[in-house]
């Protein structure tokens, strides 16, 4: 049986999730801020993860290039609780990882680095 691009995508940020075990949650989520595919614990509101993420994203990019910054490479934010990550994924699309407080960042950002090439093949 064939996977789907999104079972592709959803099997990539699990993947993410096992080789970085400090990420508890991931998504792939759309410029226009629309889920993508999505490996969010039960009861996550994805809509709200997904809209923030683009929404991030972009306010990101656009400090990055008004500032004098250059392209965007990373997104992060560190709460009390742990840490909010977005990678771009090409263009069209971003990826969000939610991890631990204790989480080692060069992993996490390694990682992501990792995931969002590969998923930028099944975004695109």
């Amino acid at each position: 049986m064939t996977l789907s691009r999104v079972d592709k995508m959803v099997a990539r940020l699990r993947d993410l999730q096992v080789a970085s075990p400090d990420i508890e949650a991931s998504a792939v989520v759309s410029v226009d801020g629309l889920i993508m595919a999505s490996a969010l614990p039960a009861g996550s509101e994805e809509d709200r993860v997904s809209a923030m993420s683009a929404a991030m994203l972009s306010l990101g990019e656009r400090i990055a290039h008004e500032l004098g910054r250059g392209v965007l490479d990373e997104v992060y934010i560190k709460g009390e609780k742990g840490f909010v990550v977005l990678t771009a994924i090409g263009e069209d699309a971003v990826l969000t990882a939610l991890a631990r407080e204790s989480a080692r960042l060069g992993l996490i950002f390694l990682e992501m680095r990792r995931a969002a090439s590969d998923l930028e093949k099944l975004v695109g």
